[in-house]
């Protein structure tokens, strides 16, 4: 993986941050950014807007994985978390929360470039599927709705329901608009009417 990402790393030793860095570097990525306060996460997200976000802690606990949740915004970056220890709660916990890599045994300094890169191929696996689920949701919802428009005008104008299909679409022809704003339009002025 050769593109150049920011990543944010998360580490309170300064020691350990210097080693982070160094691997970092040394695996092609410069555009690194260290943090030594967890209670900073937040505000430094937002200022620095990293690809990735790479803690380390020795054990978290429930709260700190909410914490890094929101203020990661894992729905929108990359978290890889290396932790010295968990247990079964947390592990759940952890992938519920979306961080995309998890890593128990701490950070060796070898493993930080195939985490990452792992981290960041199921991130975009993960983000591909949620889209593709959100669209398939859209398109169920649009298909209701234009269902709803055509059973309006059905009832209304007495035509059939491929008529009215053929209506709605040659109304958002004529509009420059689309068929399901058509639809919207129709089911918004069918709840007022009834």
């Amino acid at each position: 993986m050769s593109e150049n990402l920011r990543i944010l790393v998360v580490e309170t030793d300064p020691a350990r941050v210097r080693d982070i860095v160094d691997a970092l570097n040394d695996a092609g990525w410069t555009d690194v950014k260290a943090l030594g306060q967890i209670s900073a996460l937040d505000r430094t997200v937002k200022e620095f807007a990293p690809d990735i976000v790479l803690i380390d802690l020795a054990h978290p606990d429930r709260d700190t994985l909410e914490h890094i949740t929101l203020a990661s915004e894992t729905d929108k970056r990359a978290v890889a978390l290396f932790v010295d220890r968990t247990d079964d709660t947390l592990t759940k916990a952890a992938l519920n929360a979306g961080v995309s890599a998890y890593v128990v045994d701490g950070l060796t300094m070898g493993r930080i470039k195939p985490v990452l890169e792992t981290a960041i191929a199921r991130f975009k696996v993960i983000r591909q599927m949620q889209s593709e689920l959100d669209a398939a949701k859209q398109a169920l919802e649009d298909r209701k709705t234009i269902d709803r428009a055509k059973g309006f005008l059905m009832r209304q104008r007495g035509l059939s329901e491929d008529a009215a299909y053929s209506l709605m679409r040659k109304t958002a022809m004529d509009q420059g608009r689309k068929v399901i704003e058509v639809a919207n339009a129709l089911v918004t002025a069918a709840d007022l009417l009834s």
